[in-house]
């Protein structure tokens, strides 16, 4: 009977960390569209958790490793607009729901709070969620308008930078083994 009650006990301690996963690979994108030059940047560097049995999700963006294809751009992103010294990441910390922890591909939404430039707005986002059996993809793309992150555009460039930016994501996870 012990032995039962035991073995019970780590099966379900077992069960609970194989439904928390870790990103073993990030993707975070920008692209705004303008007049004279659009702008686009990846980062590679976010670090995320998602939580197959409760939909929890939070991740983190380090600004600065916004790469750009142009180096001036990097460094006026990082000084002028996003002020990465001083708000060095974007987090969201959220809920997502519409899918199953069975293998196969769900439509579904998050909604949680995310973070940019030291302001945080509510937001809802549909997206993709691929359950396989090594791991979880989670892909959406979505708009930011930058007022609402109170990202400034000076009156001189206003035809060069977009007011919304369309983000887009991908995170691929595996499960989170506790050592």
């Amino acid at each position: 009977m012990r032995i039962s009650v035991i073995a019970i006990a780590l099966f379900i301690h077992t069960q609970a960390l194989a439904q928390k996963y870790i990103s073993t690979s990030a993707t975070v994108a920008f692209f705004s569209e303008a007049i004279i030059e659009n702008i686009e940047a990846t980062n590679m560097e976010a670090s995320s958790i998602f939580d197959l049995s409760t939909g929890e999700l939070v991740f983190s963006v380090p600004i600065k490793e916004f790469e750009f294809k142009k180096s001036l751009m990097r460094k006026h992103f990082n000084e002028n607009y996003l002020d990465s010294e001083r708000f060095p990441k974007s987090t969201f910390k959220g809920k997502v729901s519409g899918f199953q922890s069975l293998e196969g591909i769900y439509q579904s939404i998050a909604v949680g709070e995310l973070s940019i430039h030291g302001i945080t707005q509510r937001i809802e986002v549909t997206g993709e969620i691929m359950v396989e059996q090594d791991g979880v993809t989670l892909k959406a793309k979505f708009p930011i308008l930058l007022k609402d992150y109170n990202i400034k555009i000076p009156r001189i460039l206003f035809s060069n930078i977009a007011e919304s930016v369309e983000v887009s994501i991908e995170f691929n996870y595996s499960p989170y083994a506790s050592n």
